[in-house]
């Protein structure tokens, strides 16, 4: 059947009611308040503060009861929207294809370490990955680290580790029920055994000295105050508790609520490279000697950025820093700084601007230089020696997503490519002679053959050119018809890229469309992309996201009652902004962990450190763009809007699940669309945060959960 006239036919199935319409739930009842906040002279409604619980600034003293009624809701709506999923046809189906997908097997480009080499394997059903080791290149692998076996439940999470110059220990975080709130423990290479030393308090790097014996470490000096960041001296055997503080957040000032500091020892431990964020993409940089620090106490701390507002990136060999900026140039660039003399005027520029390409990143090999451009959102990578010259280019497949793993001791690399429609392969890559043989690449069940990936640009509203990727079946005939999935993130300098993502074929295999918009806000063309889309010009990044609908409703993709969209985080901030300001465009829309209230944001669990991409209501110039885009407030009475599942972790220690608890709220009592045919849900993850954490079965059933909301009111079958 030509897959225009199976959307048809699919159309009309999906217009008929659901069968199981009568038994699900009814909106729960919710009550409404007259709480109403006076800023910067304008009143501003809050009807529903109370879903805020006892986390509200406002609340002095604490209230269980008020938490047990915001749970009691939450539940209430859980069971409405699991009856109203669960009755959607093709779960069977498509859980099935899913399960096949999320369990393919799945292999880490190895680390060496001492002699030893170091990856990671993910099996079946698995939840997270396992270290593996071999001692020697002739040895047998053996498994070193397996969390699945050691906390079946799937809801402890491997967050990162990081193994010691000699291979002897092994670094690693765990947090559970998607928390986030990471404890560091070590492992003994040669026995398996954990060590006695537990360090907790949200530790999210770590940086081994030579001589194993002991780290530096970023963490939390409160873990229920996320701006009281802090580098620390660890020392392997020791109380926590003795742990020397090296640097720490600042307590008050205007960084005093970013990210704050974090720190990175070269491999001979004699340059401690010392960061502070200013804001989400923007940092301070020095260097400082380490030895001396051991030996003194004294941190002195050598500038290479202070003040200015651009990110400094950079890595050190011997007594090297090779560094890349947009600092006076905006596409990027690389320095090389002599540490002994590190003057600004002594800086040499050994990759210089290129003119139309944007930096991406950089790495280094034992005799190389790889550098990463992306232009119009697409990468290639040059290899170049120390000194900057180019050698060549690495030549890729086609439209996709590509890296390189370098280790600065071997001249051996490994490249990763995918794409949309391909799954990711790893090669193994000799830098100096370019000889290419496959590592790995998955046995996934997809045919790529049978799909088309392509790249359009169309223009958003103020002529704003923006690049636009797009997958679906060869065999597609653009009429109109198609089920469309529209995604996009927008911010935070967050490049979007046509990488692999398994959770979409069976969508693209049953005849919908996926594409991926390059939105500003995101660092596609570099740090200006990214300041086009932040504080004041954040509409910007709504406007680049309803003209993607417009282009592919234009071109004939699909249609408006057949356009879904979906984000999560700052992606859910986007996708709830185009549902209140085009509720016609789109038939479905996905709201994932959002931020929604804009106007009381920055008081909830870390957002503080999002006020240098947003800005906070508190400043009377800032309060004018959010209240003007700020899409809990732009709720209207009698607006018919699409059919839109909110989603939240309660657990979720990055956005508050407030955002999406009063969205619903709101929605649900102005909406003036049909409860059944364009419903509004709610499904409140009582076991994860922002998204990790959880089981392979939980993965599975919320992954079918989003994409049966989606067919279902778009008109597309799995069965």
């Amino acid at each position: 059947m030509p897959v225009s006239l199976l959307h048809r036919t699919i159309s009309l199935l999906a217009l008929l009611p659901m069968s199981l319409a009568a038994a699900i739930p009814s909106i729960p009842e919710t009550s409404r308040d007259s709480v109403v906040d006076i800023l910067h002279g304008e009143k501003i409604p809050d009807p529903y503060r109370w879903l805020e619980g006892n986390d509200a600034p406002e609340i002095t003293k604490k209230d269980p009861a008020l938490d047990a009624k915001v749970r009691v809701w939450s539940e209430a709506q859980n069971a409405r929207t699991r009856a109203y999923l669960d009755g959607i046809p093709g779960r069977t189906v498509l859980e099935e294809k899913l399960r096949l997908l999320f369990q393919t097997d799945s292999l880490s480009a190895p680390t060496v370490r001492g002699g030893k080499s170091f990856f990671f394997r993910r099996r079946g059903t698995e939840s997270n990955s396992v270290l593996f080791v071999r001692d020697t290149a002739d040895s047998p692998e053996r498994e070193l680290l397996n969390v699945n076996k050691l906390y079946p439940d799937g809801r402890t999470t491997l967050s990162w580790t990081q193994i010691s110059h000699d291979g002897q220990q092994v670094g690693f975080a765990l947090f559970k029920s998607g928390d986030e709130k990471t404890t560091l423990h070590l492992l003994d290479v040669a026995t398996g055994q954990w060590l006695p030393d537990t360090l907790p308090g949200k530790v999210s790097s770590m940086s081994w000295l030579p001589d194993g014996k002991s780290f530096v470490y970023r963490c939390l000096g409160n873990v229920s105050n996320p701006y009281s960041g802090q580098v620390r001296h660890h020392r392997i055997g020791d109380p926590v508790e003795q742990d020397k503080l090296i640097f720490e957040q600042e307590k008050s000032g205007p960084l005093a609520h970013t990210y704050g500091p974090g720190a990175s020892l070269d491999r001979n431990g004699k340059w401690l490279v010392l960061s502070y964020a200013t804001g989400t993409s923007t940092n301070d940089l020095w260097v400082c000697d380490f030895p001396r620090w051991l030996k003194t106490g004294e941190l002195q701390r050598i500038p290479i950025n202070e003040g200015n507002p651009h990110p400094y990136h950079g890595t050190v060999r011997g007594d090297t820093l090779y560094l890349s900026t947009p600092d006076g140039a905006p596409r990027g660039q690389i320095f090389k700084i002599d540490l002994n003399n590190p003057a600004r005027e002594n800086w040499k520029i050994i990759v210089p601007e290129h003119p139309s390409a944007v930096l991406d990143g950089f790495s280094l090999a034992k005799d190389f230089l790889a550098v990463t451009w992306k232009e119009d959102a697409l990468r290639r990578i040059e290899v170049r020696d120390l000194e900057g010259k180019t050698l060549y280019t690495i030549p890729l497949p086609g439209i996709g997503t590509a890296s390189l793993s370098t280790d600065s001791e071997r001249n051996d690399a490994y490249l990763h490519f995918s794409s949309l429609n391909t799954p990711p392969s790893t090669y193994l890559f000799d830098l100096g002679t370019q000889n290419r043989s496959l590592y790995f690449r998955p046995d996934y069940p997809v045919d790529s053959d049978s799909m088309v990936v392509k790249q359009e640009f169309y223009t958003s509203k103020d002529g704003t050119r923006v690049p636009l990727f797009i997958v679906h079946r060869k065999d597609l005939q653009l009429d109109g018809t198609a089920p469309t999935l529209l995604y996009g993130y927008g911010g935070f300098s967050v490049a979007m890229s046509p990488g692999f993502v398994s959770s979409i074929i069976p969508w693209i295999e049953a005849g919908g469309v996926y594409a991926v918009a390059c939105l500003r806000g995101g660092d596609e063309y570099g740090e200006p992309w990214h300041q086009a889309g932040m504080i004041g010009k954040k509409q910007n990044v709504f406007d680049d996201f309803i003209a993607a609908g417009e282009f592919l409703v234009k071109k004939k993709y699909t249609s408006p009652a057949r356009l879904g969209i979906r984000g999560g985080s700052n992606g859910g901030l986007l996708t709830g902004a185009a549902l209140v300001q085009r509720p016609d465009l789109f038939g479905a829309v996905i709201v994932a962990v959002p931020l929604l209230d804009m106007l009381r944001y920055q008081h909830f669990l870390m957002a503080r450190y999002w006020i240098p991409e947003y800005g906070t209501a508190e400043r009377a110039e800032d309060f004018q763009w959010l209240k003007a885009y700020s899409p809990y407030h732009h709720i209207k009475p009698g607006v018919k809007y699409p059919a839109t599942f909110l989603i939240a972790g309660e657990n979720d220690a990055r956005v508050h699940p407030l955002h999406a608890k009063k969205m619903a709220a709101r929605l649900q009592h102005d909406t003036a669309g049909n409860s059944d045919k364009e419903p509004i849900l709610l499904w409140v993850d009582f076991d994860s945060g922002h998204g990790a954490g959880k089981s392979f079965d939980m993965q599975v059933r919320d992954t079918a959960d989003t994409y049966l909301f989606l067919a279902r009111q778009l008109g597309l079958s799995f069965q």
